[in-house]
């Protein structure tokens, strides 16, 4: 059979004759420098290849060396800690080769091969092990211990199994299979493009804690759940995604930097290494993997990173972890796949965008999920997955942001204009929305307080009145309003100024656990009410809006003490009862008399 060679190179695309027995999606060597890349169509012997490494220089003739094998990653300990380009090759280890550029055709282990492992088994011989179950343990580091699963299709009698110290490369354990016995190594080799077995979907109704109250309050996201962020450039994606992956209580975080400019990546790289775990006080890299591709790498590898960072989340989900996959950004992915298929002739869709686009971010997404994981100990995992997606001008319209709300369930619009009046997160409480809180109800009826949803649901209210009432005030005056209607305002102000708004860079206020978000929203809307029961007994507006207990509220963002909380709550009945007997009304409802969290068909607080 002829070599296959070389016919026609355009750019990240080359065609390649002689290519009989070839699939689709196999891994090849390309030219004589032997780049790598990936059949992406065949007709015929041509087979098309998406090259994931710079083609200058590549001409017709040059050979192709089919390794009937797909594209796949390596998945064992090592991983954690480790920065990899979007096809999983090393970059510290290549820039210890190969200087500050990454040499083309270079090839590099992903997983350290010299370094031992300290294995520590967890069945003996003679037991009956099936697929996914748990063989032994390695302390991967202090906070993540590394769970060395049997292999898919494999099950059988554990004939052998050692305790001590291995490389990647020793066999630790045989398995007597139907085939004959079977060696077992600490990591196993998987294709990226396909999906991980599990045993039963879940459906997510545990929330992903971010700290971040616009998050966590009104648009949460599940465990297992995926989410989009979109928004202009300058409105904040990345800082968002930085926060949930330092602050999400999630045990294994994935950080895909997908086509993100090489500026943005360099500081992820610069600042990750340093940030602290704040749950451990550990490093945080200890449970980060990141697949750094920038927008100056190959086009094409950009599609090859996303499935990258997939398939090593899947693959600690298996282990039984809470994981979190952070893409920044999609958009970037998408333009790959409208380059390829441009290069390839494909009748374009919307914009450009080849028309399959849809279906592929469908299955990227549809990998997340809260599972029963293979194994006969039936242990759960969970896999979330957060997508920044970048339109140009933030337009919603875009094909990718339409294409990426018809899979997630959760919509975080970010917003360039509340990004310049320095509110952050930027996240558009008009525009966003998560189908998940009617799962989330249980979780906080049992875990935060059972009147939890109903303040969410009046806040969300209360912020949507605001944004009519600020219209007819635009066009009328504010006089034109009524006592009632300037309440309302007043209210929806705190809720964006001293529960929304979050500081960051703010060592206390850069989180804030459930609880201290429901003490927050209830003693402010608590005063709402209260406020409201006061102008029915003709109290002015002006003196319940300068009442002193409003600067403490404002500060409840940097009190954690729960007693501190609480204390602004009663400080709010009391401010109240002392201004209705300075005024000479009558006497002041108790606080079982009035409904926190609770709103009429008119969106009046309900007041016995």
């Amino acid at each position: 059979m002829s070599q296959p060679k070389v016919i026609r190179v355009a750019g990240p695309l080359v065609v390649a004759a002689g290519c009989w027995g070839a699939r689709m999606y196999d891994m090849v060597r390309v030219g004589h420098l032997g780049l790598v890349g990936e059949i992406i169509e065949l007709r015929e012997d041509l087979a098309y290849i998406q090259v994931y490494e710079d083609t200058t220089g590549v001409g017709p003739g040059e050979p192709v060396v089919l390794t009937g094998q797909p594209l796949s990653v390596e998945l064992g300990p090592g991983l954690l800690g480790s920065i990899y380009d979007g096809i999983q090759r090393p970059l510290d280890l290549i820039r210890a080769q190969g200087g500050d550029f990454v040499p083309r055709g270079i090839e590099v282990p992903a997983l350290d091969r010299q370094k031992k492992w300290t294995f520590q088994p967890q069945v003996s011989q003679g037991d009956m092990v099936q697929e996914g179950d748990i063989l032994g343990l390695v302390q991967e580091t202090p906070l993540i211990a590394h769970r060395i699963l049997v292999p898919e299709g494999v099950a059988g009698q554990v004939v052998t199994i050692k305790e001590g110290d291995f490389s990647l490369d020793e066999p630790v354990a045989k398995i007597a299979t139907s085939q004959g016995e079977l060696a077992l190594k600490l990591y196993q080799v998987w294709p990226v493009r396909r999906n991980r077995r599990v045993k039963s979907r879940l459906m997510p109704d545990e929330p992903l804690i971010t700290g971040q109250r616009v998050l966590d309050t009104l648009f949460p996201l599940a465990k297992g759940g995926t989410a989009c962020v979109p928004g202009p450039f300058g409105s904040g994606k990345t800082v968002v995604q930085h926060q949930l992956a330092k602050w999400s209580d999630s045990q294994i975080i994935v950080f895909v930097a997908c086509g993100e400019r090489g500026n943005e990546v360099a500081d992820l790289l610069l600042s990750f290494p340093e940030l602290t775990d704040p749950y451990s006080g550990r490093p945080l890299m200890e449970r980060t993997v990141i697949i750094a591709n920038t927008s100056n790498m190959p086009v094409a590898a950009r599609e090859a990173s996303i499935y990258t960072g997939m398939t090593i989340a899947e693959y600690f989900r298996d282990m039984g972890y809470s994981v979190a996959l952070m893409a920044d950004s999609t958009s970037r992915w998408a333009e790959a796949l409208r380059e390829i298929s441009g290069r390839m002739e494909e009748m374009p869709g919307e914009e450009g965008y080849p028309a399959y686009l849809a279906s592929r971010v469908a299955e990227f997404y549809e990998r997340a999920g809260k599972v029963i994981c293979l194994g006969s100990d039936n242990r759960e995992g969970a896999l979330s997955v957060i997508g920044a997606v970048s339109p140009p001008g933030g337009d919603l319209s875009d094909p990718v942001v339409q294409a990426t709300l018809k899979v997630v369930k959760v919509f975080w619009a970010l917003d360039d204009r509340l990004a310049n009046r320095r509110h952050f997160p930027a996240i558009n409480w008009l525009l966003s929305y998560s189908l998940y809180v009617d799962n989330m109800k249980h979780y906080w009826e049992k875990e935060v307080a059972e009147e939890f949803a109903g303040l969410r649901q009046e806040a969300i209210k209360l912020l949507a009145e605001e944004a009519e009432l600020l219209e007819i005030a635009r066009l009328v005056g504010l006089e034109s309003l009524s006592p009632r209607e300037r309440m309302v305002l007043e209210t929806a102000r705190s809720i964006r100024e001293d529960f929304l708004h979050q500081n960051a860079f703010h060592p206390v206020d850069t989180f804030s656990s459930l609880r201290q978000q429901y003490l927050m929203l209830r003693t402010i809307i608590h005063f709402h009410h209260l406020g409201l029961a006061a102008l029915d007994k003709e109290v002015d507006l002006e003196l319940i809006i300068n009442l002193p207990v409003r600067e403490a509220i404002a500060k409840m963002k940097y009190w954690q003490d729960e007693a501190e909380l609480l204390a602004v709550y009663v400080q709010v009945e009391t401010e109240f009862k002392k201004l209705s007997q300075k005024e000479g009304g009558s006497s002041w409802p108790e606080e079982s008399q009035v409904i926190t969290g609770k709103i009429n068909d008119e969106g009046e607080a309900d007041v016995s």
